[in-house]
């Protein structure tokens, strides 16, 4: 019986067996197995594409990871949905040399750690639904990128009285 993560725990001793030697793994596994912790994730297969090759400090592992998600546009609250595609190039290492090397313990190489840290490392922090999302209104909150909304009427930029002395200052600079 194999193992639900079987894809993720790779054998590479025949990889490990020569300088220059190499491994494709092609696989799609459960977001569920990965054990990502965010639920912005959907629970999908996540397809995972690496190329392993030898060389003589450790295993190079190059390739993608792409998942999709979900999340709430920074500027108008409407739910986002896009994929995150993630180009991996890493190494793994019996005697870690490189501070950012992952540990390669004996003839296998577990890659769902690398896989959970890239793919959440990869997800937007304040994501837009589109790159010109004019947002909500400060002062009533209408959705501007709705045209029954964008021209809610409202004064934006009312002046703050703290600012009173700069802002006179500036009509003053700018009658000149």
């Amino acid at each position: 019986m194999t193992s639900p993560l079987s894809g993720l725990v790779v054998n590479v001793a025949e990889v490990l067996r020569r300088v220059g030697n190499v491994k494709d793994v092609d696989v799609a596994v459960d977001s569920n197995l990965l054990e990502l912790g965010d639920d912005r994730i959907a629970t999908q297969d996540v397809p995972i594409a690496f190329h392993l090759e030898s060389t003589n400090t450790g295993i190079v592992v190059r390739g993608t990871v792409s998942a999709r998600y979900r999340d709430t546009c920074r500027r108008c609250l409407a739910e986002v949905r896009d994929t995150v595609t993630v180009e991996i190039g890493e190494l793994y290492q019996r005697e870690i040399t490189d501070p950012d090397a992952y540990p390669l313990e004996g003839e296998q190489l577990l890659l769902a750690p690398l896989v959970r840290e890239h793919l959440l490392l990869a997800l937007p922090d304040a994501p837009l639904c589109r790159a010109d999302c004019p947002g909500l209104c400060p002062v009533c909150g209408a959705d501007k990128s709705n045209p029954t909304e964008a021209d809610c009427g409202c004064v934006v930029g009312a002046s703050d009285p703290r600012w009173a002395a700069l802002d006179a200052l500036r009509e003053r600079l700018d009658d000149r």
